[in-house]
């Protein structure tokens, strides 16, 4: 049967180019450290000066291994003004007329795949006030998740916030915001995805339809405008467009002078962070409790203290109306605000609840305090009216369950705040102002002024000072100094910048003054890309939640059932003289007996609890984790990873530093080395290849002019992935690669060469051959020296039970000898990127759950297929997209950080999950009067609401004690080691 392929291309606008030139580099546009520069996949290639660069996919019919998969990629790659040409045989996925025919010319049948949905797709960012439980956040997600044109909706009760992916075309943000609110609850917008370069200003002056229409037009001239919308009612102005061409101070400037300087514009203030969102939440059930406060203490006093104070006691008991005393009077005026005013929102929230048929703890609470006040209300009013009936209220016990309730909800707020305390702290790394300097026409500086942060453009140069925080990513253009990157990257040690090097912005610059070129600003910065990746981690939902939102659906009707149940077995119990007369309170009768068990059942139960076990422990430790440099793509990803017991390492950039040196180069035949290299260089330079680059780094060493020689043409080049390359050089035939190319293009192998090669595998060196003319002249042997702290890493994963395996594409001599010195047994060598996902998929199948840990971009099919992806940070933005988790650092002993802090999350989640369960399994009984036959010991119906608040504020607290989660102490030894050897 023929496969289907992808096949990914990107290659210059320019259609006549015929430049096949490696890519030069742009000091300007350099790529991040750590691999940030674009988490959304090709960006380096997005980052050429000069020239256009176009993507496409293809379908490749017919490819049914990697050797079919080669020939399309060099056919493809011979086609002028081909950048890069990148195949994907495993997920079965490969412009214009001319590349197609290419394709099908080698053999096989091609299909250009019509990308629009996915450029359709926009993500919408949605703030939900009013979700109490999971049954509310289900209600939600189902809702959302029913409407034509949305792809996928997420809701998080923790973070109380939607993500939904949407088509745009057929359904807009606004429909989105209504649908939410037709379930019942407030929605406030975040983002609606369409504003990745958007900002808004506010526009003083005087607004007029005239005026309006001439910002409107003078704005619409600027290059890089996309959309303008006017609100002349804010007196805001929104604005999109391309950051490259254009940007904020120019839209300032542009209205400012419009209109002889009627207007003045500025920032418009954003009130729509989480942070205040929050504080507004927290303040507002503050003040509601303590307004029932002031209610229900004196409700409280006048039935539970005054009664045994004997002179307010007979002052209490005095009669208003036949039986009625002034007591219940007093009870039942205080209680009514806090039941109908302060406890408005359980009323509302159980109307929109049960509206939908999703019963939710409003219900709980609304049939709770609505039985306690109306039967204190029947009883008052059958006093008031006989002359021999003696009332018995429960006005306490619905105020009470009120307070308690909302002191819970108060003190939950407050510790949720808390959880999500790690994205406040990313975002407020950034610098409120920053020092823009501007230039003369030689280079000089001419003046220095402060603007806010968010008015940095691309390409402008920005100061920073000692002790200053850099504003902006971008790269150093002049002076030196030592910055310390640890908020970003989680990296303790400060890092040197000079001239050429780039820096992250929110990083702290400790000694010497650096003007820095901005190259990536606003949402396209490093911070924003680490910030919307901690939230949408956070948003994400681990699969052990299922659990919880499955019993959410049954849970509140089947406390209702349960709450019924055991007010009609005591009453009918009591009315058939099932129990002693003894054990009836002297103060109430079997009946209100009865209905007290019976709401004390219906507000123990809490749902709550359930529902905020899974998210705020995925949120403190997705949190916990970013400050550690380790970023965990959400609770997926780290239900996984608690459960890894296999780990697949790739050698190079992986055990490895990744940056491969040439330590020794021995000739076969008499020539000048210098020659030599010329020959080899000017082949390598076309590949992208780790070796190729240190062969020809090694090579300039050669030339005195290093960076500005130019090599001599190569023609008719072919590169073989994982064998090696070919070229015509000086029209010589040179072919540049491993033992089993030169067996494929027939070169013989020398005995003296092959037993060179066998040295420099036992040394753990890589061996490339060279031929020239179909004759091996000269052996190059490469080194890639391991990080420090491997051996370290690997002994402390066996002692972690965790089984480590090593898959490369080298030879097996190099990796035998790097998996020796590492201590690792299993060793996979000469693998193609889908033999490694091949080695990962049979672990799995072998009862597995495996990790991988890779750099490269031949990696990402293994990091895709593995149960958790581990991209070290340094590496492709390709392999960092498909990982789970990456590792900002680099460093290899965050391998056992990230396991060991899902473990201690998923260890927190189950304590969560006992807690909130064995709660109500305990409870529930309790409160339906189990014990109280043998001890006599009965829950009044306050008191078990203020144990249902408990809960979910205990379950919260849990969650928080991972904030204090510390690494493993074996690698504060292993950090020290690797201090010491750099």
């Amino acid at each position: 049967m023929a496969t289907r392929s992808l096949f990914a291309i990107s290659c210059f606008g320019n259609e006549n180019s015929h430049d096949l030139s490696p890519r030069p580099h742009y000091p300007s546009m350099p790529k991040y450290p750590k691999g940030f520069s674009d988490l959304n996949g090709f960006s380096d290639l997005e980052d050429l000066g000069g020239s256009e660069v176009k993507k496409a996919l293809f379908s490749v019919i017919g490819m049914t291994c990697s050797a079919c998969a080669g020939s399309v990629e060099k056919a493809i790659k011979r086609l002028p003004g081909i950048e890069n040409a990148a195949v994907d045989v495993l997920n079965n996925r490969t412009q214009e007329d001319t590349i197609r025919e290419t394709i099908e010319d080698v053999g096989f049948e091609a299909t250009l795949i019509n990308d629009d949905n996915e450029r359709s797709t926009l993500i919408c960012r949605i703030r939900i006030k009013g979700m109490t439980c999971t049954s509310c956040s289900t209600t939600v997600e189902s809702a959302l998740q029913g409407i034509h044109g949305v792809h996928k909706a997420q809701v998080a009760l923790a973070t109380e916030e939607a993500e939904i992916r949407h088509d745009p075309n057929l359904i807009s943000y606004s429909q989105l915001l209504e649908a939410i609110e037709n379930t019942g609850f407030e929605a406030i917008l975040i983002s609606t995805g369409e504003d990745k370069s958007k900002i808004k200003l506010k526009v003083d002056g005087i607004w007029t339809e005239k005026s309006i229409n001439l910002v409107e037009s003078s704005l619409q001239a600027l290059p890089g405008i996309d959309d303008i919308d006017i609100d002349p009612v804010l007196h805001k102005v929104s604005i999109s467009y391309k950051p490259d061409q254009t940007g904020p101070r120019d839209f300032i400037e542009v209205i400012e002078s419009t209109g002889s300087g009627r207007f003045k514009a500025s920032l418009f203030p954003d009130n729509g962070g989480r942070e205040p969102q929050r504080h507004e939440e927290i303040k507002k059930y503050y003040k509601s409790f303590l307004w029932s406060s002031v209610f229900t203490i004196p409700v409280f006093l006048t039935s539970m203290v005054f009664m045994y104070i004997p002179g307010i006691k007979h002052g209490l008991d005095t009669k208003v109306v036949n039986m009625l005393t002034i007591g219940e009077l007093l009870r039942w005026i205080l209680s009514t605000p806090v039941q109908f005013i302060i406890g408005r929102r359980f009323y509302i929230g159980s109307y929109k609840a049960l509206r939908h048929g999703s019963p939710n703890m409003d219900v709980l609470i609304a049939l709770g305090t609505n039985a306690a006040y109306f039967y204190s209300v029947y009883s008052v009013l059958r006093a008031a009216t006989s002359s021999n009936f003696m009332a018995t209220d429960f006005f306490e016990t619905s105020s009470m369950l009120i307070s308690f309730i909302l002191l819970g909800k108060y003190l939950e707020v407050l510790a949720k705040g808390k959880t999500s305390e790690a994205i406040a702290k990313l975002m407020n790394l950034a610098p409120e102002t920053a020092t823009l300097l501007s230039y003369d026409r030689e280079g000089n500086v001419t003046n220095e002024r402060e603007i806010d942060s968010r008015l940095i453009q691309k390409n402008d140069v920005i100061k920073v000072i000692p002790g200053g925080k850099v504003a902006s990513d971008g790269f150093v253009i002049w002076g030196q100094s030592h910055v310390n990157e640890s908020m970003i990257t989680g990296e303790a040690r400060p890092v040197a910048k000079r001239k050429g090097d780039s820096v992250i912005g929110g990083t702290l610059n400790e000694n010497g003054v650096l003007h820095i070129q901005a190259t990536h600003v606003g949402s396209e910065s490093a911070l924003s890309q680490i910030v919307r990746l901690v939230e949408s981690a956070q948003m994400a939902k681990a699969p052990v939640q299922k659990f919880a939102d499955r019993i959410s659906k049954y849970f509140v009707p089947l406390v209702i059932i349960l709450s019924f149940a055991t007010w009609l077995t005591w009453f009918l119990a009591g009315k058939f003289h099932g129990y002693p007369k003894s054990w009836i309170p002297s103060s109430m009768d079997s009946f209100q007996l009865a209905l007290q068990f019976g709401i004390s059942v219906m507000v123990i139960a809490c749902p709550c609890a359930l529902g905020l076990a899974t998210p705020t422990a995925v949120m403190v430790g997705t949190g916990v984790g970013a400050s550690q440099g380790v970023l965990i793509k959400g609770g997926q990803a780290l239900e996984s990873a608690h459960k890894v017991d296999c780990i697949v390492f790739d050698k190079t950039g992986t055990l490895t530093i990744g940056k491969p040196v040439v330590v020794s180069t021995r000739l076969l035949k008499n020539m000048v080395l210098c020659d030599f290299y010329d020959l080899v260089a000017a082949t390598e330079v076309n590949s992208e290849h780790p070796l190729a680059k240190a062969i020809v780094e090694y090579a300039k060493k050669f030339r005195g002019d290093d960076d500005s020689h130019i090599w001599p043409e190569a023609r008719d080049f072919l590169s073989i992935t994982g064998h090696g390359v070919k070229a015509t050089v000086q029209n010589k035939e040179i072919i540049v690669g491993n033992k089993s190319f030169m067996f494929e293009c027939g070169i013989p192998i020398p005995v003296y060469a092959d037993e060179i090669l066998v040295e420099t595998e036992e040394a753990a060196q890589t061996g490339i051959l060279v031929s020239i003319n179909g004759e091996v002249v000269g052996v190059i042997a490469v080194s890639d020296p391991l990080k420090p702290g491997a051996q370290d890493v690997i002994s402390i994963l066996k002692s972690m039970k965790v089984q480590s395996i090593m898959v490369t594409g080298d030879n097996w001599g190099t990796a035998n000898s790097i998996a020796k010195e590492v201590g690792i047994e299993t060793v996979i060598a000469e693998a193609k990127p889908d033999q490694k996902a091949d080695k990962v998929k049979e672990l799995q199948m072998s009862g597995l759950t495996v990790a991988m840990v890779g750099d490269g971009i031949n990696d990402s099919p293994a990091l895709v297929a593995a149960n958790v992806g581990m991209a070290i940070g340094a590496g492709t933005d390709i392999a960092i997209e498909a990982a789970d988790i990456v590792l900002m650092k680099s460093n290899l002993e965050d391998v056992i950080t990230a396991i060991d802090l899902s473990r201690k999350t998923f260890s927190r989640i189950r304590l969560n999950y006992i807690w909130a369960l064995g709660y109500n399994l305990l409870g529930i009984p309790i409160a339906a009067g189990v014990l109280f036959p043998s001890t006599g010991f009965r829950l009044p119906p306050w008191v078990a609401g203020a144990a249902m608040a408990a809960s979910s504020v205990s379950v919260v607290c849990c969650s928080l004690l991972l904030k204090n989660y510390k690494r493993p102490k074996k690698l504060d030894s292993l950090q020290m080691k690797g201090i010491m050897v750099q």
